[in-house]
């Protein structure tokens, strides 16, 4: 467990891995503001007005450089923001405490335990006796899993007596979030539904986020309105340029100092990361093999002449393994990763953790672990002495081994989007237009998203007469 938060000398709280890089992060912030012109023309029109003052926005996004620019734009805009992480490995710990320093409340460092993890999610969530925040920014919904899990409990709890039990279920992380919840059950019986009345909206980025409260909302369980920025045009047309590895192929190259070129590389699944894994491993030089289980999308694969094949048919010839489909457990199996060649390169792109069988691999008698630096690690098996390089221990790779999605056009649009959702939810919020459903992006906030890039770089709309508009 994280020791006590620290305070700023103005009373802000924060738990970052070293304030001592605070410097060196408010130098790169400056530099992504000048490739994210939506943020930043947000600022310039929204900021006088402050329309977000008084909002408590709580954040549960990758604390990485354009995220500070994101929380920076709320700030400017009036809202108050306490902020984690939404991957144990993909803080970057300079942004993070710049943004303690200067912004808002932070609880996020690179390589935080599970445990660690949720202890700041707790934190983000928690805004003292008033309850918790008015909105939240989420990428992949686990903030919103804490809530919705507590308020279960809670009712469950006052109805019957009966505490929850961590061991009554097998998987270690949600032992972990049943046990939070437990703990708290016994200083505040009714801390979650707290939050949940306070709670207007939530705007969400991640597509298997969206598809999991769309069942909440057909089955009735959803607690509020959220607002799904994944759908939008200006996200889906725009984020996926940068490929499986935003910043180029970096997140492979420099994580095992082997080139790519002239290696086999198999991507398994062909959606949007997919395709732009797929391309981004070609433009490196390397032959690339796509799996997939959709008719449509192994077509458009050989459209841009690549073979489609199953995992089994290639998992013994390859070198490098990308797995890029999204809600799916267990993709790559641990006995997939036996039948690797000697030091085959493994990593995920999709935004959950469990597509690769970590546990079975963590446990597989007799392994053995060797980490060559920080989230590159060689799994060593005792019968073939054969070993896989694991990146980002089956995490997102970008975030772990790479630098995250490039500020320009990918995060400027996604976050924007995010900015935009979130003023749209406040100043809506005594309306009762947003009831609790998920919402695809309104049209007119997804233009907004692109019109404010449009200044900035240098474009100007040629206007419709009203012969022409008519």
């Amino acid at each position: 467990m994280a020791s006590p938060v620290e305070r700023t000398a103005s009373g802000r709280e924060y738990k970052v891995k070293d304030m001592s890089q605070a410097y060196f992060g408010r130098l790169q912030i400056g530099l992504a503001e000048v490739q994210m012109p939506a943020l930043m023309s947000c600022r310039t029109e929204f900021g006088p007005s402050q329309p977000l003052k008084g909002a408590r926005i709580t954040g549960s996004v990758h604390m990485t450089i354009p995220t500070a620019v994101l929380i920076e734009t709320l700030t400017a805009v009036g809202a108050e923001v306490r902020w984690c992480s939404s991957n144990t490995f993909s803080t970057q710990d300079h942004a993070a405490a710049a943004i303690a320093r200067n912004s808002a409340a932070v609880f996020a460092w690179k390589g935080e335990t599970t445990q660690e993890y949720w202890w700041c999610i707790e934190r983000a969530l928690d805004w003292g006796p008033g309850g918790g925040p008015d909105l939240i920014v989420s990428d992949g919904g686990d903030a919103m899993l804490l809530i919705h899990e507590g308020v279960k409990a809670e009712e469950a709890y006052e109805n019957t007596g009966n505490l929850p039990d961590p061991a009554s279920i097998d998987n270690p992380e949600s032992q972990i979030v049943l046990t939070i919840i437990r703990d708290g059950l016994e200083t505040d019986p009714k801390r979650y539904r707290k939050i949940k009345e306070r709670l207007i909206e939530v705007s969400e980025a991640i597509a298997t986020a969206v598809e999991w409260l769309y069942r909440m909302q057909a089955n009735g369980t959803l607690l509020f309105p959220v607002i799904n920025v994944n759908d939008s045009v200006t996200e889906t047309k725009f984020q996926n340029l940068c490929g499986c590895l935003p910043s180029g192929p970096d997140g492979l190259m420099t994580a095992t100092d082997l080139e790519i070129a002239g290696k086999v590389a198999v991507v398994c699944g062909y959606g949007d990361v997919g395709k732009d894994s797929a391309a981004a491993l070609k433009k490196a030089g390397a032959c690339v093999i796509v799996t997939e289980v959709n008719p449509i999308r192994a077509l458009q694969a050989l459209m841009e002449g690549i073979l489609v094949l199953t995992l089994e048919d290639v998992v013994s010839e390859a070198d490098i393994f990308v797995v890029t489909a999204g809600s799916g457990k267990g993709i790559v199996t641990v006995d997939h990763m036996r039948k690797m060649k000697n030091n085959a390169i493994v990593g995920n792109i999709s935004p959950f953790d469990k597509a690769i069988d970590m546990p079975s691999l963590e446990s597989f008698p007799g392994v053995k672990r060797i980490t060559f630096n920080p989230q590159t690690e060689r799994w060593v098996f005792p019968d073939t002495k054969s070993g896989v390089i694991v990146l980002a221990e089956g995490r997102l790779v970008n975030l772990g081994r790479a630098t995250g999605h490039p500020c320009s056009v990918t995060s400027s649009c996604s976050f924007a989007n995010h900015a935009m959702a979130q003023l749209e939810l406040w100043m809506e919020r005594d309306t009762g237009k947003y009831e609790k459903k998920v919402y695809a992006m309104p049209k007119h906030l997804d233009e907004k998203v692109a019109s404010l890039h449009l200044g900035k770089l240098g474009a100007k709309l040629t206007k419709l007469s009203k012969e022409h508009a008519d």
